[in-house]
């Protein structure tokens, strides 16, 4: 039987660390750190509150996003909870911003978590193709929303959101190409970033908001 690989969390040391390496390997990498220094963390707290705003998050800007979140977090004291937001009816979701499609997404996941269907603890001692296919078997998670929540929820190290649009044109830019490339192409394009593609990719949301949304 294969013996599985430790599953190594990122932490300040190792992204400096990789951000190093990988500017040594790729030109453009070495001119976001040249220009913009180390990329941030973006370190969040695992569990339902954090996917929720993930889910959020999806095909809307991050301002959007955050605005809802904020006014769902008001709504339930100061905490996203899948019993709280279990309370609330399709009417007050409606009213704090949700689409009806992101309020089913988050009232499965709920209704998931209070029955003790899932547990996102679940999720940690789990290689990343595993952790990602147990949160994809969920309606309304996708490869995006499960690969943010890998890089930052879990700090795995090695994940690239090839599907995230601030990272396709962070590439873009960098590399000079007439459009964005596709998520094979982007995927074919970065072997050389592995195992530190969640590190790289941090470096292109650096450039993508020090530089392109200015």
């Amino acid at each position: 039987m294969a013996k599985l690989e430790a599953i190594v969390a990122l932490t300040p040391a190792r992204l400096r660390f990789a951000s190093r390496w990988l500017a040594k390997r790729d030109s453009s990498l070495q001119r976001v750190l040249t220009e913009h220094g180390y990329p941030d963390m973006w370190a969040r707290e695992p569990g339902f509150s954090t996917t929720v705003h993930i889910i959020l998050e999806q095909q809307v800007s991050l301002a959007s996003a955050n605005a809802t979140f904020s006014r769902l977090k008001l709504k339930l004291d100061g905490l996203v909870t899948a019993e709280g937001l279990l309370k609330l009816t399709e009417l007050e979701l409606k009213g704090l911003g949700l689409t009806r499609q992101k309020i089913r997404y988050t009232r499965l996941l709920a209704e998931k978590v209070t029955s003790g269907a899932f547990a996102f603890e679940s999720l940690t001692s789990l290689q990343d193709d595993l952790a990602r296919t147990a949160m994809t078997a969920h309606k309304g998670i996708g490869n995006w929303t499960a690969d943010i929540y890998l890089s930052e929820c879990l700090l795995r190290c090695d994940i690239l959101p090839k599907g995230d649009v601030g990272v396709q044109e962070a590439f873009r830019v960098l590399k000079g190409l007439e459009k964005r490339p596709t998520c094979e192409q982007l995927e074919a394009m970065t072997e050389h970033w592995q195992p530190w593609r969640s590190v790289a990719t941090r470096m292109l949301w650096k450039f993508y908001l020090n530089q392109l949304t200015r």
